[in-house]
C-alpha cells in the first residue's frame, strides 16, 4: 500500500475519531514524511489544544516548524546566596554572570516557561487560542454615550420644503435668540425650550428636526421609546436620565423626542405604574431638576397630541404646540422634484400631479414617484426597451394612490370639535374649516 493510500486511510479514521491524539500525531509523522507539512501542523495544533504538555506533539510541532532540537542545559555551579555572598565579598547573584536585583515586572509577550506560546503565534490562523482575552472595561460615565449617538446635522431649514408658518414659529422661539445672543441678553430670553410638532404621519417632522439642529449649528440627538424601555425597574429613568445628561454635555443641542405620546402618555389612562415613573422621569428632565437645560433645546413630534400629558404642556415644558401640515403645492413642486432629479423622466405635466396630489403627505409623494418608476421599468422589461418615466406612469399610480391622512383628519375633526378645552387646537380648527371639513 502506498504512503498516499495510508494518510487517506487515517485520516479517514482521525475524522471518524477526533480525539484520537495518537492516531493524529501518526498522521502528523507521515504527513511531514511526505513533505506536507503544512497539513501535519493543523493535526499537531488539534493535538496540543488537547494535551499541551504532549512530548511526542512538541517535537512533532519543532520538526515541522524547522526548530532544532534544545540542547540540554549546561551544568552551572548553584549561585551563592545573600549570607554567604555578604561574609565572602562576593555579589549574590541571580545566575551565571548576573547580578542579583528587583524582580522583574512580569511580561506581556510569550513567557519562556511556555513552549507553546511561540506555536500558539505561529498557528493563529490554523488552532483557536487556548485564552480568550478579557472583555474591554466598561467606560466611565460622562467620558462616553453609552447609549445614544450624537450626531451633527447638515440640514437645513432651506431644504424643507413649505412650511411657511412653522418655520416663523421656529424663527421666534429659537433661532432668532440664538443669533442674537445681545439682545437675547437683553430680553432676558432664555436658550431653553421645549417645542412639540404635530400632525399626520409622513409630514417631515423628523425631517423639520434635523433641519432645525443643522440651522442652529447644533447637535443632534433622537430618542424613541426603544431606547428608555428597560426590563429591569429603574433602568428605563436611569436611560432617560443618561439622555438628557448627553444633551446637556454636548449643548447647544436638539433634543428630539420621537412619538412622546409613548413616553408620556396621559398618567390617567396608562395602567402600568413602570410608564408612569417614566412619564414622572421625563417631567422632572424637562424641568432641569438634575441638571441645567439651558442649551438643550428639547423638540417632540406625535400624531396623537390629544394622548399627550397635559403636565408635559405646561410652560416651561413643551409650551409651544406647531401643527405640522400636509405640504402645500408649492411644498409639493418642491418634493416631486426631489424625488425624480435622478430618474429618467420625459413629458411629465407637473402642475396637473400637483393639481392632484392635494392632501398628500411628504411620504405619500415619495410613493408615488416611486410607483411610477415601477411602471415604467416594469413595461420596459416586457417590451425589451427601456423608455422614460411619463405621464401615463403617473396617472396609473394617482388611480391607486390614496393620501394616508384621510384618517388621521377624520380623528382629528372630532377632537377639534368636542376637545377644544382651552384652544390648544385653534389652528387645527382653522386649517379644518379652511377645508371645508368643519
Amino acid at each position: 500500500m502506498s504512503s498516499d493510500s495510508v494518510i487517506t486511510s487515517l485520516t479517514t479514521a482521525v475524522e471518524a475519531n477526533p480525539d484520537d491524539v495518537p492516531l493524529r500525531l501518526h498522521l502528523a509523522g507521515l504527513l511531514l514524511d511526505g513533505g506536507r507539512s503544512g497539513e501535519a501542523i493543523a493535526h499537531i495544533g488539534q493535538a496540543l489544544a488537547r494535551n499541551p504538555s504532549d512530548q511526542e506533539a512538541q517535537r512533532l510541532m519543532q520538526r515541522a516548524l524547522g526548530v532544532p532540537p534544545a540542547d540540554p542545559a549546561p551544568a552551572t555551579t548553584p549561585a551563592p546566596d545573600a549570607a554567604d555572598a555578604a561574609s565572602s565579598g562576593t555579589p549574590a547573584t541571580s545566575g551565571p554572570g548576573q547580578p542579583a536585583g528587583p524582580p522583574s515586572a512580569p511580561s506581556t509577550g510569550p513567557s519562556a516557561d511556555d513552549p507553546l506560546a511561540a506555536y500558539e503565534q505561529e498557528l493563529a490562523d490554523v488552532v483557536p487560542p487556548r485564552f480568550a482575552a478579557g472583555d474591554e472595561p466598561e467606560p466611565v460615565a460622562g467620558e462616553a454615550d453609552r447609549m445614544f449617538d450624537v450626531e451633527t446635522s447638515t440640514i437645513r431649514l432651506a431644504d424643507v420644503g413649505g412650511m411657511t408658518d412653522v418655520k416663523e414659529r421656529l424663527e421666534l422661539a429659537f433661532l432668532g435668540p440664538l443669533r442674537n445672543p445681545e439682545l437675547r441678553k437683553l430680553y432676558g430670553k432664555s436658550l431653553r425650550g421645549g417645542l412639540m410638532l404635530y400632525g399626520p404621519p409622513g409630514c417631515g417632522k423628523t425631517f423639520l428636526a434635523r433641519a432645525i439642529a443643522g440651522e442652529m449649528g447644533a447637535k443632534f440627538i433622537s430618542l424613541s421609546i426603544v431606547d428608555v424601555l428597560d426590563m429591569w425597574i429603574g433602568n428605563s429613568e436611569r436611560n432617560l436620565h443618561e439622555l438628557f445628561e448627553a444633551a446637556r454635555r454636548s449643548a447647544p443641542c436638539v433634543l428630539f423626542l420621537d412619538e412622546v405620546d409613548a413616553l408620556g402618555h396621559k398618567r390617567s389612562k396608562v395602567t402600568s405604574s413602570n410608564m408612569r415613573t417614566i412619564g414622572n422621569q421625563l417631567l422632572a428632565e424637562l424641568d432641569g431638576v438634575e441638571g441645567n437645560n439651558e442649551g438643550v433645546f428639547v423638540l417632540a413630534a406625535t400624531n396623537t397630541p390629544w394622548d399627550v400629558d397635559p403636565a408635559l404642556r405646561r410652560p416651561g415644558r413643551l409650551d409651544r404646540v406647531v401643527l405640522v401640515l400636509p405640504p402645500d403645492a408649492p411644498a409639493r413642486t418642491s418634493i416631486l422634484q426631489y424625488h425624480l432629479r435622478e430618474r429618467p423622466i420625459a413629458n411629465i405635466d407637473l402642475p396637473r400631479i400637483v393639481k392632484s396630489t392635494e392632501d398628500f403627505s411628504g411620504a405619500d409623494l415619495a410613493h408615488l414617484c416611486e410607483s411610477a418608476a415601477e411602471y415604467a421599468m416594469a413595461d420596459s422589461i416586457r417590451r425589451g426597451e427601456v423608455r422614460m418615466i411619463e405621464q401615463r406612469d403617473f396617472d396609473r399610480a394617482l388611480k391607486e394612490i390614496r393620501p394616508s391622512t384621510k384618517p388621521w383628519f377624520a380623528t382629528a375633526r372630532n377632537v377639534a370639535m368636542f376637545a377644544n378645552e382651552g384652544g390648544a387646537y385653534d389652528d387645527l380648527v382653522a386649517y379644518l374649516k379652511r377645508r371645508k371639513l368643519l
